[in-house]
């Protein structure tokens, strides 16, 4: 399924040092689609600390194909609804009804048939899996990023699939040239 993709699409939103709203604070995320009516993300460096993907997989009663799958964590991708998966993966994996294409490497899936793909023998070669996602509706994200709650970046693979999660935050500053060790986390005022 492809959709009309806007400027923020494919890219990577950083969340400024003086961002509001807390459950964004030094986040980092993955911009799946943008438009003049939506914007929607998935937060990539918050791992949930009490949810691997082998035991979601048994919660969701999903075989795998009596595969061991791969011991990786399940991110909190955003406020909007957590209890749903949100799968970022390389286009190995393309099911032309489910799969949105985000840039012509990445796609965005949410269905049981990506994690048994994730939990098979031959799995897509990159993939995190989310629960939740960030979305905006018409001119909300433009405005925060006028705003500076927001810097953007270019997305690479390892900023958006390795599992660095600790230190997404700040190589994404320094990739766009910001030692975030010397930003303030207030404005001032002359």
């Amino acid at each position: 399924m492809d959709t009309q993709q806007g400027y923020l699409a494919g890219k990577m939103l950083i969340a400024a040092p003086s961002m509001g709203d807390p459950r964004f604070a030094q986040t980092l995320l993955y911009m799946c689609a943008h438009d003049e009516h939506h914007a929607m993300g998935i937060i990539i460096n918050q791992p949930m600390h009490i949810l691997r993907f082998p035991m979601l997989l048994k919660q969701l009663d999903i075989d795998t194909e009596n595969n061991s799958p791969p011991d990786m964590p399940v991110l909190s991708g955003g406020p909007v609804d957590p209890e749903r998966g949100f799968v970022l993966h390389s286009l190995e994996y393309d099911k032309p009804d489910e799969t949105i294409r985000v840039t012509d490497n990445i796609g965005l899936s949410a269905s049981k048939e990506v994690l048994q793909a994730m939990a098979s023998s031959d799995p897509p070669k990159q993939c995190l899996l989310a629960l939740g996602l960030s979305s905006w509706g018409a001119g909300q994200i433009e405005f925060e990023l006028e705003q500076n709650a927001w810097l953007v970046c270019e997305a690479d693979d390892d900023l958006l699939f390795d599992q660095d999660f600790a230190s997404k935050w700040s190589r994404a500053m320094f990739k766009i040239g910001v030692d975030p060790d010397r930003l303030s986390d207030t404005t001032g005022h002359a």
